[in-house]
């Protein structure tokens, strides 16, 4: 029996997001990962979807209140129009249902900010 192969050989080539894709709306990131312009609460939100690799701190997701640590892929998002301090990490599952989540959390006194 001959060994199985998981190469396609011809067909379509891959697709290249590194020029954009979905009308201009999406593309590569200078840091990795690829980025998207997502509406939200009637806002513009660019959402950068990180790696493992590219998680090298501990973050605080605002959807659950739980940690992110390191090497965890997760999704950054700021407002469009927003500045650097408005970036907040997120779980992707979390920020997948933002709308379902509260909008203030309420942390004990003792709680980590990150």
């Amino acid at each position: 029996m001959s060994p199985r192969r998981n190469r396609q050989h011809g067909g379509a080539k891959p697709i290249d997001r590194t020029g954009g894709d979905h009308y201009g709306r999406m593309g590569a990131s200078p840091g990795g990962g690829w980025e998207t312009i997502e509406e939200w609460r009637g806002e513009d939100w660019v959402v950068r979807h990180v790696g493992g690799g590219g998680a090298a701190k501990h973050y605080r997701c605002p959807g659950c209140d739980q940690e992110i640590p390191p090497g965890v892929p997760h999704v950054v998002a700021w407002p469009q129009h927003g500045d650097v301090d408005d970036r907040r990490h997120w779980h992707k599952a979390c920020w997948n249902a933002r709308d379902r989540r509260s909008a203030r959390l309420q942390r004990t006194r003792n709680a980590p900010r990150y």
